[in-house]
């Protein structure tokens, strides 16, 4: 994966961070963002999406209140 197709995945996770109520939600929720902008940019979806989730899991679990 290059850098910016990395860069542009945690950027749209970071800025359409979907928390959801549980972490199987959070993963959700970011994987299909990760996968979308792995798709908008031709990389992996498997690899978009197993970073969006992880992404957004961390995200929301660091900061419970911007979610």
């Amino acid at each position: 994966m290059s850098l910016r197709t990395f860069v542009l995945s945690i950027a749209a996770c970071a800025g359409l961070a979907a928390c959801g109520d549980t972490i199987g939600e959070q993963a959700l929720g970011g994987g299909a963002v990760g996968a979308g902008v792995a798709a908008a940019t031709g990389g992996d979806l498997v690899e978009g999406a197993a970073i969006g989730a992880g992404g957004n899991v961390a995200f929301c679990q660091l900061n419970p209140g911007r979610c």
